[in-house]
């Protein structure tokens, strides 16, 4: 799906990515964690194609990433950025149907329309499609935003892939675990989704593979159980941990302190 080597990132004088190396499977989950500061915002936007690394060696789709057409990998590929525009002068269901301007040119056709209807329903946000979206919540316009990157993957390409950017910011627990959920069920159909998580034990529950960052590095790379363990876990966060077993599943429960 997606493939980078060696990627370097700097500003200024500050090295902020450092030989970093990533590699995403169709069907993958890959959850980017670990401290602030590690380089994970960084290192999405440069897989995304939002900045550019000092050389950039990334593989989209068997493809240089660079020589896409960008009409046409936003069919592909959509993100969410943590930073939006905190003031949208337009109805919340005008906002989520700005996922779908690849797909028409003046006016939306009636799958642009499904689509929108559908994610709204899926992130619970239907009820507030005619609301002005600069009248809603921190959390609302979170989903918002999830419900019109997802919005954007609604078509009939193969292998598609998207990047969130700490999409549970301002989300209660309930719409975490639903966000989760709709991004878990998109890599069930063989499409991907690298996704930067604060949370490790959400991390832990939904990732297929973790990529724990420390200083613009890998720390290490691989199933949630290879990772999360106490030693990688503390060395990354110079703070102490317990690791657990799940009480509903096997995957590893992270207590701090």
């Amino acid at each position: 799906m997606i493939k980078a080597d060696h990627i370097n990132y700097k500003h200024k004088d500050f090295h902020i990515l450092n030989a970093v190396n990533v590699s995403v499977e169709y069907g993958e989950f890959l959850a980017i964690v670990g401290p602030n500061g590690a380089g994970k915002s960084s290192l999405l936007s440069i897989l995304a194609n939002e900045m550019k690394a000092e050389k950039d060696k990334i593989i989209f789709k068997n493809k240089p990433i660079a020589d896409w057409d960008l009409r046409e990998i936003s069919k592909h590929k959509s993100k969410f950025s943590q930073h939006n525009s905190a003031e949208i002068p337009l109805q919340v269901k005008d906002v989520v149907m700005m996922g779908r301007y690849p797909y028409f040119d003046a006016q939306p056709h009636k799958n642009d329309v499904e689509a929108v209807n559908e994610l709204m329903l899926e992130t619970e946000i239907i009820h507030l499609k005619e609301r002005d979206y600069n009248s809603l919540s921190g959390g609302e316009k979170q989903r918002v935003h999830i419900s019109r990157v997802m919005a954007q993957m609604k078509n009939e390409i193969a292998h598609k892939l998207v990047f969130l950017d700490e999409p549970l910011n301002n989300l209660d627990i309930k719409h975490q675990y639903r966000a989760l959920e709709i991004i878990k069920k998109f890599t069930q159909k063989a499409n991907s989704a690298i996704v930067v998580l604060h949370d490790l034990n959400l991390a832990a529950q939904f990732a297929d593979k973790i990529l724990l960052m420390k200083g613009g590095k890998v720390a290490k790379y691989g199933t949630p159980k290879e990772v999360f363990t106490e030693e990688n876990i503390s060395a990354a966060y110079h703070f102490p941990c317990t690791i657990c077993k799940h009480p509903v599943n096997d995957n590893p429960m992270i207590v701090f302190g």
